[in-house]
Parts: structure tokens; C-alpha cells; sequence
């Protein structure tokens, strides 16, 4: 909604932290999809997101996924999602370690949501031939459990994250890989209204 009024196409937010890393400074929005559905390799449901753009930049296109929250999980836990797993399950959960430079299996306790979400950004990075790949966690409501997840989740891809932030994770190929978290206020209705 608000993001459309902005020369952009960006909420200012999302806008900030993309200016904090020197490639991706002055990213504009071409497309924006609600709920854009991103498949996964083998059987088993897309990865759902809650917005996914292709931005443009001066250094090229960036795939973006946004998982909005606000004050819910990142869904089960791997120890959960895996119990009495198929053989199916395992392999998608090593295609999504090996797409995301991570050891495999992954620590049980880190969310699967995370895992896929963020592989969705590099998934339709490598579709649409963009250099750059980001998952940003667009936040409605403290929850230091979730921000606690994301940081765990983080460090199992060899980064540092922090709220506010958007960090560069480490890897070898394909393109670059950033993740975010900034925290926004929900709309009023009069901001609702300014828009409708």
C-alpha cells in the first residue's frame, strides 16, 4: 500500500536497510508479488512468501523475499518438522543446506521457515539472473524468541545478524546473499485510508 507512493515502490524502512550495503543503495522496486509461491526441489510445498520483488539496482537486478511478522513463530522447529521423515524430506533438506552454504544435518533447533524462505530469494536470484539475493524479516511486533531464531539461523550460515541490520552471509557462488530485520510500525487507518 504505502510502499506504492514512494518513488521507490519501497516501504522508507526497507528502503534504509537496503542503503546500508553499498550494492544494493538506491534499489528500486520493478515487480512486487503478494504471497508468490517459489518451488523447492523435490515433492513437498512451495515456499510461500509473503511478498517476494525484483528490485533493480545499479549493480543489477536483487531478488527479495519479506517474511512479515508479528509476534509468530517461524514456524516448527526442525526436530519437529523431521519427526518420522521421508526420504523425501531429507533430501529437500539437503538441497536447502547446500543451496545456503550450510553444514548438513543442521543443528535440529533452527526453524525450517527460515531455511526456505531464504533459499526462495536465491532460488528466483538465480531465475531471473540477479546478482543479488535478500530475505529481509519485516517485524510488526517485538519478539525476541523469533529474533532469537533469526540470529541462530544466522550463525548457522556463517553470519553475525542483528535487528536493524542487513548483513552480507558468506559464499562461495551464485549470487550474493544478504539478510535483514528491521521492525515497522502496523498501519493506522487513517494510513490505510491515504492510500485506498
Amino acid at each position: 500500500g504505502a510502499a506504492q507512493a514512494t518513488e521507490r515502490g519501497l516501504p522508507a524502512s526497507i528502503a534504509a536497510l537496503l542503503d546500508t550495503q553499498q550494492e544494493l543503495v538506491g534499489s528500486s522496486t520493478l515487480i512486487a508479488l503478494p504471497e508468490h509461491k517459489v518451488k523447492l526441489h523435490g515433492r513437498g510445498k512451495a515456499s510461500q512468501n509473503d511478498v517476494w520483488a525484483l528490485l533493480r539496482s545499479r549493480t543489477g537486478y536483487v531478488s527479495m523475499a519479506i517474511e512479515g511478522k508479528a509476534g509468530e513463530t517461524f514456524g516448527e522447529p526442525l526436530q519437529e518438522w523431521l519427526k518420522e521423515a521421508s526420504a523425501g524430506k531429507l533430501a529437500r533438506l539437503n538441497y536447502l543446506c547446500r543451496l545456503l552454504g550450510t553444514e548438513y544435518p543442521p543443528n535440529n533447533s533452527l526453524r525450517y521457515q527460515l531455511f526456505h524462505r531464504t533459499a526462495s530469494a536465491l532460488i528466483e536470484a538465480e531465475r531471473f539472473g540477479a546478482p543479488h539475493a535478500v530475505m529481509i524479516v519485516q517485524s510488526f511486533r517485538a519478539d525476541a524468541l523469533s529474533l532469537a531464531d533469526y540470529v541462530s539461523f544466522g550463525s548457522a550460515l556463517g553470519s553475525s545478524l542483528s535487528q536493524g541490520q542487513l548483513t552480507t552471509v558468506p559464499r562461495h557462488t551464485g549470487p550474493a546473499l544478504y539478510l535483514g530485520w528491521v521492525d515497522c510500525e502496523l498501519a493506522n487507518d487513517s494510513a490505510v485510508a491515504s492510500v485506498v
